[in-house]
C-alpha cells in the first residue's frame, strides 16, 4: 500500500494540532490558484492576505483539508492549529526527520549566496536526479515560508531534497539552516545584494555563512574560492569541512576554461585533479560557475561526477532567470532574454555580459532598479555604465535608480526613461524590431515582468520610439 504524502496521524504529530474530521493529504499548497486536488491548504496569514478567506476557495479546487488557526466558516475537514505559519514550520521539521530516517535516508542540500541561487538549485535538481528521485523547491521558495513548505512537499520516495535559502535582513538564514540540517551546504558568491539592510558586503558573507551553522554532523560546506570574502567565509566554518569551487588554481573543483557564444558554454572543469568538458546550454561566465558549484555539491555528497557531467548538458536555464524566447514580428524575429526577475551588481554585469555575445541587429538593455541597496544605490548604478557600454547600443530603463544609469552613457546610447516598469512596457514594446535582441532585468520590486509580458504579446507595430527620448 502506497501512504499518501501525509496522512491523518501524521499531520496532527507533525503540528500538535486537531482534526475536525480525519483526512490524508497528497500535497500541500498557500495557494487556491496552484493548488491540485488532494492538497493540503495552508491558511498562511501575512503581507496584507488572509488565507482563512480563501478556504471555500480550496475546497472548491478539491483540497483534502485546510490547516487554520480560526474559523474558515467552510465545510472542508480542517486542522485546527495555534498559529498557521508556525504550525507549517513544524510540519516541514518532521518531513525533513522522515525523509532523513535511517541509514538509507535522504540526503538534503541547501543553496545560498547573493546570485545564482535558483539556478544552482535547478541544476542540482537536474544533476541528482540521475542518482535517484530528487525534490527540490518551486521557484524562489527561500524564506520564513518558502523553505518549511519545500521541506513539507518532500515525497517519501525523494532520496535528494535541495532546499534555497535566502534573506533580506541579518539573523533569516541560520533559523532556516537549522531547520533544513543539510548534509551540504553551498553558497554561491556573495555580493552587494541586500546591502541597504545589513550595511557592508562583510555583513553579508556573515550572514550567508550562518548556512553552515546548521549542516548536519559531518557535513560539508561549498565555498566560493573566488571570492574577496573567501577567508572570511573560510575562518566561519571552523571546524566543518569544506570543498571549494573556482577559478583558482587551488579550487577543488575548478573551472580551468569556459568558451562562451550565444547559444550556451563549453566548459573544461578539472574535479579533485581529473578534468573533463560539458557542453552547457546557457551561455555565460556566471552560468558556467553555478555548473561547477554543482559539481562540487556532488562530489561532497558522495556520487560520481561524471554522470553529474552528462546529466548538466541537459540543463536549460528557467524562466525569469535566462531564458531566451524568440519574439516573432512582421518582416522577421527578435530575441528575448528574460533576466527579469532579480538584479544586483553582479548578476546586471553577466547578464549584460550574455547580452553581448548575442549577433543582433541592435542590443537592447532594459533595466529596472536594483533595489535593497540603501546609500550605496545611486553609485552601484551608475558603475554599471561601462558594462552597459560594452554590451548594449541602447538602453531602456525605470526607476528612480536606474535614472543615475541613464545619465551616466552617452546620449546615443539613452533609449527612454519611464518611472517605472508599467510606463516603460509599451515603449519598449512599441520600439523592437526583427534582428533585435532584447535583456530584460532588474530587482523583482521593480516589476520588470510587465516589460517581459508587452514585448511578449507583440504582434506587428512600427517603431514609434525616438533613441535619446526620457
Amino acid at each position: 500500500m502506497t501512504l499518501p504524502l501525509w496522512t491523518a496521524d501524521e499531520l496532527v504529530d507533525a503540528t500538535g494540532g486537531y482534526l475536525s474530521a480525519p483526512f490524508d493529504a497528497t500535497g500541500v499548497s498557500i495557494d487556491t490558484r496552484t493548488l491540485a486536488a488532494g492538497d493540503l491548504f495552508v491558511a498562511l496569514v501575512g503581507e496584507g492576505r488572509d488565507g482563512h478567506a480563501f478556504v471555500a476557495n480550496a475546497q472548491a479546487a478539491g483540497a483534502a483539508g485546510a490547516m487554520v488557526h480560526q474559523d474558515a466558516g467552510s465545510g472542508l475537514p480542517v486542522l485546527h492549529v495555534d498559529d498557521t505559519l508556525a504550525a507549517l514550520a513544524r510540519l516541514g521539521g518532521f518531513a525533513r526527520a522522515r525523509f532523513g530516517d535511517g541509514d538509507a535516508g535522504g540526503r538534503l542540500v541547501a543553496v545560498t549566496g547573493s546570485v545564482g541561487k535558483t539556478t544552482t538549485k535547478e541544476m542540482l535538481r537536474v544533476a541528482l536526479s540521475v542518482f535517484g528521485p530528487a525534490h527540490a523547491a518551486a521557484a524562489s521558495y527561500n524564506n520564513h515560508w518558502g523553505l518549511p513548505l519545500t521541506l513539507a512537499r518532500t515525497p517519501r520516495a525523494a532520496k535528494f531534497c535541495i532546499a534555497e535559502i535566502g534573506m533580506n535582513h541579518a539573523g533569516e538564514i541560520e533559523p532556516l539552516a537549522r531547520l533544513a540540517r543539510p548534509h551540504v551546504g553551498v553558497i554561491t558568491t556573495i555580493a552587494k545584494a541586500h546591502v541597504g539592510h545589513l550595511g557592508s558586503i562583510e555583513a553579508i558573507a556573515d550572514e550567508k555563512a550562518c548556512i553552515m551553522r546548521g549542516l548536519e554532523r559531518g557535513g560539508i560546506a561549498v565555498l566560493p574560492v573566488d571570492s574577496p570574502l573567501f577567508p572570511r567565509l573560510r575562518a566561519a566554518s571552523g571546524k566543518t569541512s569544506v570543498m571549494t569551487f573556482g577559478a583558482d588554481p587551488a579550487a577543488d573543483v575548478r573551472l580551468v576554461d569556459v568558451e562562451a557564444d550565444a547559444d550556451g558554454s563549453l566548459l573544461h572543469v578539472n574535479i579533485v585533479g581529473h578534468t573533463t568538458s560539458l557542453r552547457l546550454k546557457a551561455p555565460g561566465r556566471h552560468m558556467a560557475m553555478n555548473a561547477v558549484a554543482t559539481l562540487a555539491a556532488v562530489v561532497a555528497l558522495g556520487l560520481d561526477p561524471t554522470n553529474a557531467v552528462t546529466a548538466l548538458e541537459t540543463f536549460a536555464p528557467v524562466a525569469g532567470r535566462g531564458v531566451r524566447r524568440e519574439i516573432s514580428l512582421a518582416g522577421g524575429t527578435a530575441l528575448l532574454l528574460d533576466e527579469s526577475y532579480n538584479g544586483n551588481g553582479a548578476s546586471m554585469r553577466a547578464a549584460l555580459d550574455v547580452l553581448r555575445l548575442q549577433p543582433a541587429r541592435r542590443r537592447i538593455a532594459v533595466l529596472g532598479d536594483m533595489l535593497e541597496l540603501g546609500d550605496e544605490g545611486p553609485p552601484e548604478h551608475a558603475a554599471l555604465a561601462d558594462a552597459v557600454n560594452q554590451s548594449a547600443d541602447l538602453l531602456f530603463t525605470c526607476g528612480p535608480l536606474m535614472r543615475n544609469l541613464f545619465d551616466a552613457i552617452p546620449a546615443s546610447r539613452r533609449g527612454a526613461h519611464a518611472a517605472d516598469s508599467g510606463a516603460l512596457a509599451p515603449i519598449v514594446a512599441s520600439f523592437i524590431t526583427p534582428g533585435d535582441a532584447i535583456l530584460v532585468k532588474g530587482s523583482l520590486g521593480s516589476g520588470m515582468r510587465r516589460v517581459i509580458e508587452a514585448i511578449g504579446a507583440v504582434t506587428s507595430r512600427p517603431s514609434t520610439v525616438t533613441a535619446g527620448a526620457g
